[in-house]
């Protein structure tokens, strides 16, 4: 037993001390990939010297000799902090993700590969302007150099076994591909919903439930929209349907989106006021870089451009932000931007199609996805004039997928021009002209001046066709017609509210709506929340700025909790009633994290939201049994409608009375909500809304190394329809206000941190300050680290 005992110990030990080894080589190995902060570095590549600062929080200055040292440099940094992030983004967008992550991604990487974007963005590269080609090959040059300096490769490919592969100058636009693919829809699965419920449902009750705005509608110019009326029973009568087909759950409703606002100069004590938070999946670490460019002006002699904001690593670009100037912001425009066009097939011969010119072939490229530690799959991608051959309509008949993303000269370099930009009408030029995903811009100039306007390209629709369903291009003149030109852009400049607002609803009425077509604009009240905060003031500050953007006001939800209480007053007493009507005594109107009261309101809006949706879903099902909604963001007003007027003939099957299905509701949320430690009174908005915001691979480490990976679970207030968006893993990317010249007045903070190392001083760094609202300032502070990057070699 002593032996034993003696052995037991000596194995014990071993293990101890080979973990400790183990414990101490992954430590070494971790701060090998550590970027370089302080010192000095040859750059052979660089034209002059070039220095990166970094603050407290990890802000970077950039101080370089032209824009092109710049771009070299910025690309340097972003690589030391962000390649694997990067590496992400343009392996999405080309379908490249099985490469590092095996079989898993395979069907990953086929959603995307149909897309065909490095080829596509591989001849785009070679059409850019020189200029522009320049500064992501200069970009290009600086990452690998980054990469290259670095001791040990970045620790997401020591834990995946995987090495980086060099960035390539067509990768930077391969990025902006990866924001079309998250701010548009690009499968078109929308159009294709549509197309079925048009199909099933007859002409007045397709408009009911499909109509672009009502009542909630915010637009920048024009009155909101009508709703249309009731279907009446010879419509749709959902008294013939069985229950059974209206019991299948449907997707959330709910739009990812972003706010920007503005106030002119006369309202903001000279220069215009700019603030913008954009709305996108939070992770660790965030998706934006806080950077600051210093470089000489090509436009004035002797003065520098100096402009800061948040950055994207992969683009050598501030996004958002200021440069002293103009200042600018983006929210997603939701147009339609997408068409599915019906494609006749020679059936003689299914090699060729019928377009406007006559017969014209169809062209099959083949595609190889590399899979780790797999065979490679091959695709074979069906192309057409007007895009690949992705789906079928309601009748079977092939749809090509005609997209903006796919088209020349969608996507380029061209947003660089901001740095220099000195007045708004320059400024909404180039965010005209720009290839990014097409994007509500608004825009402020140090004169005080303000413009919205859409950026990136619009594409020119001709011919007489409905741009929401599956259409005929094969006529002559039907179909796109390259871009719309500037001259007719939607812009409104100077408007005399001196107030501009966006939160990602319909911002215009006819002509221009319908060159932007509706894509799925959000329900307005989020816009209109934001434009009465504007309207009950005559003089803005950016700590005013900040209030509106933290504003967690319930305003959708304010009738529904009034409709909750009557109908709690009417039912029979019972424990559950009694719960419900306890829980609403701590509503204060707001997404309190301490409230029960607003998640009673919201689970219960929720479902009888579901509920009604689900009988129309089960009147499409009996033509197309696998059919769920595509995403209405304004069936809110079908659903006011339904319960202001009762009709009978729309009552989703399996209820006797509007009054049961909403008494079914309540009762149905009592026992969720109920069902928990302490019942109703506990289950607090906090406790629902408390945030998960991780690192791509902490899911696949032990849960202590996944917890140290992720920021801290929090439990935030806010919610989708109102101006603090705020949910579990999705929220405001940044958040910030400014004034073109007055830099040093404004705010900026974000989320996730600035760093991607967890054992960088800057992981995480701001994130507190995020999830707390307090203001930090939009410039970078004191330097605390310098790098100085010299052109001579070692």
């Amino acid at each position: 037993m002593r032996r034993a005992l003696r052995w037991t110990g000596r194995l014990l030990a071993a293990a101890v001390v080979l973990s400790g080894i183990a414990a101490v080589t992954a430590w070494m190995l971790l701060r090998g990939s550590l970027p370089e902060l302080d010192g000095d570095i040859a750059a052979a590549a660089l034209h002059a010297p070039a220095t990166v600062e970094r603050d407290a929080a990890g802000s970077v200055t950039v101080r370089a000799a032209d824009r092109g040292d710049l771009a070299w440099t910025i690309g340097y940094v972003h690589a030391q902090e962000r390649y694997f992030e990067m590496d992400l983004m343009r392996r999405s967008a080309a379908g490249e993700l099985a490469e590092l992550f095996g079989e898993a991604a395979v069907g990953l990487d086929r959603d995307a590969r149909v897309h065909r974007m490095r080829a596509r963005l591989s001849a785009a590269l070679e059409r850019l302007p020189a200029g522009q080609k320049d500064q992501l090959d200069r970009y290009r040059d600086g990452v690998n150099a980054g990469m290259h300096a670095l001791r040990v490769r970045p620790f997401p490919y020591l834990l995946t076994g995987t090495a980086p592969a060099p960035w390539r100058s067509e990768d930077s636009l391969l990025v902006v591909a990866a924001m079309f693919f998250d701010l548009q829809d690009a499968g078109n699965a929308r159009e294709l919903g549509l197309a079925r419920l048009h199909a099933a449902l007859s002409g007045p009750a397709y408009r009911f439930v499909t109509a672009s705005g009502g009542g909630w509608d915010a637009p920048l110019a024009g009155p909101p929209l009508r709703w249309p009326a009731l279907p009446t029973p010879a419509d749709l009568d959902l008294r013939t349907i069985a229950a059974a087909a209206a019991t299948a759950g449907t997707p959330s409703q709910d739009t990812p989106g972003s706010n920007a606002f503005a106030v002119s100069g006369a309202l903001a004590g000279g220069p215009a006021l700019i603030a913008n938070d954009m709305h996108l999946g939070l992770r660790v670490p965030n998706i934006w870089f806080r950077a600051r460019f210093v470089y000489p002006s090509p436009r004035r002699p002797g003065r520098d451009v100096d402009v800061s904001g948040v950055s994207l690593p992969g683009v050598p670009a501030i996004v958002a932000g200021s440069n002293g100037r103009v200042a600018w912001g983006f929210t997603n425009s939701y147009g339609d931007f997408a068409d599915w066009v019906r494609v006749s097939i020679d059936a003689a011969d299914p090699g060729r199609y019928r377009n406007a010119d006559g017969w014209a072939p169809v062209t099959t490229v083949r595609e190889t996805i590399a899979v780790r530690g797999a065979d490679d799959v091959t695709l074979d991608v069906r192309e057409t004039a007007w895009g690949p051959l992705l789906a079928s309509d309601v009748d079977g008949t092939p749809l090509a997928l005609a997209w903006a993303a796919h088209r020349p000269g969608a996507i380029d370099a061209g947003l660089l021009a901001l740095d220099t930009a000195e007045t708004v009408d320059e400024a909404v030029a180039i965010a005209q002209s720009s290839g990014i995903p097409a994007q509500n811009f608004i825009v402020g100039d140090r004169a005080g001046h303000i413009a919205w306007t859409i950026a990136g390209r619009l594409p020119k629709r001709g011919g007489d066709y409905d741009a929401s369903l599956p259409s005929d291009w094969s006529r002559p003149g039907v179909g796109w017609d390259g871009w719309i030109d500037g001259a007719h852009h939607p812009l409104i400049a100077d408007p005399p509210w001196q107030r501009i607002w966006s939160g990602n609803q319909r911002m215009v009425e006819s002509p221009w709506l319908d060159v932007l077509g509706d894509g799925g604009y959000d329900l307005g009240v989020r816009a209109m929340r934001i434009r009465d905060d504007l309207q009950a003031r005559e003089h803005f500050s950016p700590q005013d700025m900040l209030a509106i953007q933290l504003d967690d006001q319930a305003t959708l939800l304010e009738p529904w909790k009034e409709a909750l209480t009557r109908q709690l007053d009417a039912m029979a007493a019972g424990p559950a009633r009694d719960a419900l009507r306890s829980a609403l005594a701590d509503w204060t109107g707001k997404a309190d994290v301490d409230s029960a009261g607003y998640r009673v309101v919201r689970a219960w809006r929720e479902d009888v939201v579901e509920t009604v949706r689900g009988g129309i879903t089960a009147a499409v099902r009996n033509r197309f049994p696998d059919f769920t909604l595509p995403r209405l963001n304004q069936f809110e007003h079908a659903v006011s409608a339904l319960l202001l007027f009762r009709p009978a003939h729309l009552l989703p099957p399996g209820h006797t009375s509007w009054d049961a299905l909403l008494d079914a509701s309540a009762l149905r949320v009592a026992a969720q909500l109920g069902a928990g430690p302490g019942g109703i009174a506990e289950r607090t908005w906090g406790e629902r809304n408390t945030t998960r915001i991780r690192h791509p691979l902490s899911r696949a480490l032990p849960a202590f190394l996944g917890r140290w990976l992720d920021m801290p679970a929090q439990a935030l207030p806010g919610d989708s329809h109102m101006p603090r968006v705020q949910g579990r893993s999705f929220g405001a990317s940044e958040r910030f206000a400014v004034s073109p010249g007055a830099e040093q007045d404004g705010y900026l903070h974000m989320p996730g941190g600035q760093s991607g190392h967890p054992l960088s001083p800057f992981y995480g760094a701001g994130h507190a300050d995020w999830a707390s609202g307090t203001p930090t300032p939009f410039l970078p502070g004191p330097p605390r680290h310098r790098l100085a990057l010299e052109p001579r070699v070692r």
